[in-house]
C-alpha cells in the first residue's frame, strides 16, 4: 500500500504537474536515446517517489544523484520533491576523492551513481547504479504518493566550486528556487514551442534550471553531454534548437565551428549567457554566425541563482552590462563599510529578494559571513564577493570577483577588462588572467594564433601600458571545468604558463 499524505503536493512539484495536466503530450525531455513527453515524465517522477519512499526515503533526506544528461536524472528530480527529499547532483565527470568528500558532508540516505567505485563510498544498502534504476521502478503506480512539503523545505542543494577544497553546497529551498525561476522567467520569455538545447551539466545551477524554465513554459528540453565538441553545431541544427544557453567557452566554440559555413539548418533565436563573462567580440561573432539569433547577457550566483537579466541584445546600447535586477528583487553597491556608492563607483555587489538562498549546508559561520541582515529593514540580503557598479539607470556593470581586481602600476583593473580586450584581437580564440599573487604580477594566458607579444602590443593599444600585463603566455587551449568556465588553478600548472 502507498504511504500517502492527503492533498496535493506543493513546491516545485507544481511546475511539472500543471504542464502534464495543460500539455501533457508535448514533449518533455529528449535525450540521445529517446524522448519523453510531460504526461509521462511526470508518470515515471511519480514511480520513482514510489520507490524512494519504499526505501525509507523521507522528507528532508538527501538523494546524491549522478546528474548525468539523460531523461531519467530529470525524473529523479521531479520524484525526489515530489516527497519532499532533498536532489544533491553531482557531475559525471567527479573523482572518487571528490565524491566522497560530498558523501561526508550531504550524508545522504541514498546514492544513485554512475559507477561501482563510486558506490563503494556508501554503504551497500544504501547505493544503487543510475542505470539499474529504471529497471528497478515500480512498474505501474496505483493512485500517488505525496510528501508534505514546505514552500520552506530544503528543495536542491547545490555545490560549487570555490576558493578552498572544501566542498561547499547552497541550500535552496522551494520558495525561494520558485521564485528565482519565476522571475528569470520574466526575463528570458521561453515559448511553447521553443527547443532549449542544453549542453550545461544538471550539477551546474545554469543547467538545472533549465528544467524549470521549460516545464513553466511546456517547451522541450534537449540533453546533450560534454565531449563531443567537434559535432557540437551540427547537434544544434539536427536538434532544431531555438535557445541555446551558453558560457564563453561553448559559445567560442560554436563560433569556430561556425566560420565560413552557411547555417541553413538553424532555427536558433537565441543564446543566453551566464556563468562566466561573455567576451564582446564573442557576443558579435555568435550574432554573425546565428544572423537570427539575438544575445541575452545575464549575472549570477549560486547563492541567489540570478542576479540580473539584460534585455535581449541589450549590450548593444549598454556595452558591459549585464541587466536590471529581477523583478521584486534590488541591487545595491557598497563600499567596505557596507555604505552604499553612487552610481558609476565601483564596489561589492549586494543582492536582496526572496530569491537569497537559505545559507550553505552545515557553515554556519559561513553563512554568517555571506548572507546577512539589513539592520535598518531588517531584510536578508546576499554579500556576492563580486565587483561592479550601476548606472544612473540601474543596470549593472560586472567588474570581477574580489581577487579578480586588483591595482597594476597604480591603476585599478580586473581581469574581465584585460580578457574582453584579448578576445577583440585578431587570432585570439581564448583568454584568461591570472591576477597577481605576492610580488608577482598578472599573466595574461591566450589560446592564439600570434606570440604573447604581439598579443601584449595590440593589448597596449587598447587598453593603455598602465592596464596591459607584463606577461603573455601562449597556450594550446585554456583549461576546463565540468561547469565550461575557466579552471585557473590548472591553468597556472601549465608548463606553458609557469615557465
Amino acid at each position: 500500500m502507498i504511504d500517502s499524505v492527503p492533498g496535493a503536493a506543493s513546491g516545485l512539484w507544481t511546475l511539472l504537474a500543471e504542464t502534464a495536466a495543460t500539455a501533457g503530450d508535448r514533449p518533455a525531455v529528449r535525450d540521445s536515446t529517446g524522448e519523453t513527453s510531460y504526461r509521462e515524465l511526470t508518470r515515471t517522477a511519480r514511480r520513482v517517489a514510489v520507490w524512494l519512499r519504499g526505501r525509507g526515503i523521507r522528507r528532508g533526506d538527501r538523494v546524491l544523484v549522478c546528474a548525468s544528461s539523460e531523461r531519467v536524472t530529470v525524473a529523479v528530480l521531479f520524484g525526489c520533491l515530489r516527497i519532499g527529499a532533498v536532489f544533491v547532483p553531482f557531475g559525471p565527470g567527479v573523482t572518487v576523492h571528490q565524491l566522497g568528500q560530498v558523501v561526508a558532508d550531504a550524508r545522504p540516505a541514498v546514492l544513485l551513481a554512475a559507477s561501482q567505485e563510486h558506490l563503494s563510498l556508501v554503504p551497500r544498502a544504501a547505493g544503487v547504479l543510475l542505470g539499474d534504476l529504471v529497471s528497478a521502478l515500480p512498474a505501474d503506480v496505483d493512485g500517488d504518493v505525496v510528501g508534505a512539503v514546505s514552500e520552506d523545505d530544503a528543495a536542491v542543494l547545490l555545490y560549487t566550486s570555490g576558493s578552498t577544497a572544501a566542498p561547499k553546497a547552497v541550500v535552496c529551498t522551494h520558495a525561494q528556487v520558485l521564485f528565482a525561476a519565476r522571475a528569470v522567467a520574466s526575463r528570458v520569455g521561453y515559448r511553447a514551442e521553443d527547443v532549449v538545447f542544453c549542453r550545461l551539466p544538471l550539477s551546474f545551477d545554469y543547467g538545472l534550471y533549465q528544467v524549470f524554465l521549460c516545464a513553466m513554459a511546456s517547451a522541450a528540453l534537449v540533453l546533450v553531454p560534454p565531449g563531443r565538441d567537434v559535432h557540437l553545431l551540427s547537434e544544434v541544427c539536427a536538434a532544431g534548437a531555438t535557445v541555446v544557453p551558453v558560457v564563453p567557452s561553448m559559445a567560442a566554440m560554436l563560433v569556430a565551428l561556425a566560420r565560413g559555413r552557411v547555417l541553413e539548418g538553424s532555427r536558433v533565436r537565441l543564446f543566453t549567457n551566464t556563468g562566466e563573462h561573455l567576451p564582446a567580440a564573442t557576443a558579435a561573432a555568435l550574432r554573425h554566425a546565428f544572423p537570427a539569433a539575438g544575445v541575452q547577457l545575464m549575472f549570477g550566483i549560486t547563492e541567489c541563482k540570478r542576479v540580473t537579466v539584460l534585455e535581449v541584445d541589450g549590450d548593444l546600447a549598454r556595452p558591459g552590462s549585464v541587466g536590471l535586477a529581477l523583478p521584486g528583487t534590488r541591487v545595491r553597491v557598497v563600499d567596505e563599510s557596507g555604505a552604499e556608492v553612487p552610481a558609476g563607483v565601483v564596489g561589492e555587489i549586494s543582492v536582496y529578494g526572496p530569491h537569497v538562498m537559505a545559507g550553505y549546508w552545515r557553515a554556519p559561520e559561513l553563512t554568517d559571513q555571506r548572507f546577512r541582515v539589513d539592520a535598518v529593514t531588517g531584510e536578508r540580503f546576499l554579500l556576492t564577493g563580486d565587483y561592479g557598479h550601476l548606472d544612473d539607470d540601474g543596470h549593472l556593470y560586472f567588474t570581477g570577483r574580489r581577487d579578480h581586481v586588483f591595482k597594476h602600476r597604480g591603476v585599478r583593473v580586473s581581469t574581465v577588462e584585460i580578457e574582453s580586450a584579448a578576445m577583440s584581437l585578431p587570432g585570439v580564440r581564448a583568454a584568461a588572467v591570472l591576477p597577481p599573487v605576492g610580488t608577482a604580477g598578472p599573466v595574461l594566458c591566450v589560446a592564439a594564433s600570434g606570440t604573447g607579444q604581439e598579443v601584449l602590443r595590440g593589448l597596449r593599444e587598447l587598453l593603455g601600458t598602465a592596464r596591459t600585463p607584463s606577461q603573455c603566455r601562449v597556450v594550446p587551449a585554456l583549461p576546463l571545468t565540468a561547469n565550461g568556465k575557466v579552471d585557473r588553478r590548472k591553468l597556472a600548472e601549465l608548463p606553458e604558463v609557469r615557465s
